[in-house]
């Protein structure tokens, strides 16, 4: 009878807390999905659950281990979980609300056609070329995150995507060709761009600094990034630190345009 009490005096407030702390969840799950995160945030979840287990069974001894590794672990957490931290912090501080125009679509509640989509076929297409002539090539493609603190690394523009563009841009004579470009809204913001490398994951011998250069950036943004070798004419497809395998360049199309919803 009491626990039906409780029940009833279950208010809109409640609601609202348990939406927020499962939206809050969702959000961290899928920024520590498909890292070696995930494994500890899962291990994490299960702990508390065991914790608040034995509390609701008044085991008193287990209850405070667990207590006392839950209080005192939130150091340790921060230290493991320090780069998907970093990266949730980077996406909520660097969030550019105003262009992009409405609160509910970044967080995905609402999804509308623009006008300025990315032009993903343009730009896989000028891919293609690139590496059938070896030309290297980086190419970032802005989402939720605002890139504004990487462009300043290099030269700003306001040049709408075409093929043609893209080529010319990294022409091995250009004088833009070195560094990575920016596109945000099917415009290429920045070119000759720096981007932060990663040395620490260890990569084929035959990649260099442009797949380094690929993973950093996905890695500390939401950011996705294609690089096409010098060495091989291969293109690589890069989205939260990793290679994404494609089959082939339908594929490859599908997958980022669907990565850019």
């Amino acid at each position: 009878m009491e626990i039906f009490n409780d029940l009833l005096k279950f208010t809109i407030i409640d609601i609202i807390d348990v939406i927020l702390v499962a939206l809050l969840l969702y959000y961290i799950y899928k920024l520590v999905k498909g890292t070696v995160a995930i494994n500890i945030f899962l291990g994490i979840i299960i702990i508390y659950l065991v914790w608040r287990l034995t509390d609701f069974l008044n085991m008193e001894l287990l209850t405070g281990i667990f207590g006392g590794f839950m209080k005192v672990g939130i150091i340790a957490l921060i230290v493991v979980f320090q780069p998907e931290i970093r990266k949730f912090l980077l996406m909520v501080g660097s969030t550019n609300f105003n262009r992009r125009g409405k609160f509910f679509k970044q967080l995905k509640f609402l999804k509308t056609e623009t006008s300025d989509k990315t032009d993903v076929d343009a730009i896989v297409s000028a891919c293609n070329k690139m590496a059938m002539s070896k030309t290297g090539a980086l190419i970032v493609i802005e989402r939720n995150n605002n890139l504004d603190f990487l462009t300043s690394t290099g030269d700003e523009m306001n040049i709408k995507v075409t093929q043609p563009i893209i080529e010319s841009i990294f022409f091995k004579n250009s004088p833009l060709h070195d560094g990575a470009i920016i596109v945000s809204n099917n415009i290429v913001k920045a070119t000759r761009v720096i981007l932060p490398v990663n040395n620490e994951k260890s990569i084929p011998q035959r990649f260099g600094l442009r797949h380094r250069a690929a993973i950093g950036v996905t890695e500390k943004t939401d950011a996705l990034a294609l690089v096409v070798s010098e060495e091989t004419g291969h293109t690589s497809y890069f989205k939260d630190g990793e290679f994404i395998v494609f089959n082939d360049t339908q594929e490859l199309i599908k997958m980022i345009k669907s990565d850019l919803v």
